[in-house]
């Protein structure tokens, strides 16, 4: 394993949580974009916004999906009106005159004050709306997108400072595993040679005075050692450790790739504890397992 330096992960592996926020204004209009994400398998992107932008729902979440691929992603945009210029105000008088022939029909028969109020009037739902320029959801959508491209840019930085923290741990934690199994090797002979003695002398002990063909016997205790021969896990293990190091170099999401590597190398682990009659082996195994459940953890956080 390389050795880690600050810094040497900036814009590579990307962390799964993370907050942005944009804020940008014209004359008429000020739009905010707040964006947070936590752990999912997948990339789910939900969104809220106001009434008058929801047209814009499917292009806010493209720029999103452009630049992220993991996560599941909270994005909330609010619109604050600044000015009403270019905006109309129009009146519908034909509801209105149906208002007010209705109210009066009202009043005749309650035998009540038949003078309506043009605040009474005004305050009815739809007799007075207040209509935008034509030219106002073209302004609007470059100012959601700006918002939304200012808030991803604070996300995904956010991200990668994330990221960067948990590829430096993942990569000490691996350099950890490495160096256990690395005594693990320097032992495993060892161990090899004294299970394949101890075995022909509690077979020799066991048949006593019955005769035995050397041959056959040196062959069964070799074959029963062998089975006890960790060197082709130790191998792949050597392999897996380097190919995770690799993986946290690459400039592609890796969360999922680090996942199955990780099993992959549980997998070695286990096999070896299974197949080593050694105390030293045992309590590196029960080590190494403990420490690839904490990575295992810190992969969940990873894009």
């Amino acid at each position: 394993m390389q050795s880690v330096k600050k810094g040497r992960y900036t814009a590579l592996v990307k962390s799964m949580t993370g907050y942005g926020r944009g804020d940008v204004s014209s004359e008429k209009y000020r739009i905010i974009a707040e964006m947070k994400s936590v752990n999912h398998r997948f990339l789910e992107v939900s969104t809220r916004l106001p009434r008058q932008l929801n047209g814009l729902d499917d292009q806010v979440k493209r720029l999103i999906q452009q630049r992220i691929s993991r996560g599941k992603i909270d994005v909330y945009i609010s619109m604050e009106q600044i000015s009403s210029l270019g905006s109309v105000v129009n009146v519908d008088s034909e509801l209105a005159l149906l208002y007010c022939n209705g109210l009066r029909e009202a009043a005749k028969l309650c035998d009540i004050n038949q003078n309506i109020a043009l605040s009474t009037l005004v305050a009815l739902p739809g007799i007075v709306t207040l209509t935008k320029a034509d030219d106002d959801l073209e302004e609007l959508t470059v100012l959601v997108n700006d918002s939304v491209e200012q808030a991803l840019s604070a996300f995904v930085a956010m991200r990668q400072r994330e990221g960067e923290g948990l590829a430096i741990d993942l990569s000490k934690r691996i350099a950890g595993l490495k160096s256990m199994f690395e005594k693990v090797s320097v032992e495993a002979p060892i161990i090899v040679d004294e299970y394949r003695i101890a075995l022909q002398t509690r077979i020799i002990e066991m048949l006593g005075a019955i005769e035995v063909d050397p041959a056959r016997l040196a062959a069964e205790v070799a074959f029963y050692a062998d089975k006890s021969d960790i060197t082709e896990e130790l191998i792949r293990l050597k392999s897996h450790f380097e190919q995770f190091g690799n993986i946290l170099d690459a400039s592609d999401t890796v969360g999922r790739k680090l996942e199955f590597l990780v099993q992959e190398i549980n997998r070695e682990v286990n096999t070896i504890g299974s197949k080593s009659n050694s105390l030293l082996i045992s309590r590196i195994v029960i080590d190494a397992k403990s420490e690839l459940e904490k990575i295992r953890e810190q992969i969940q956080n990873i894009e």
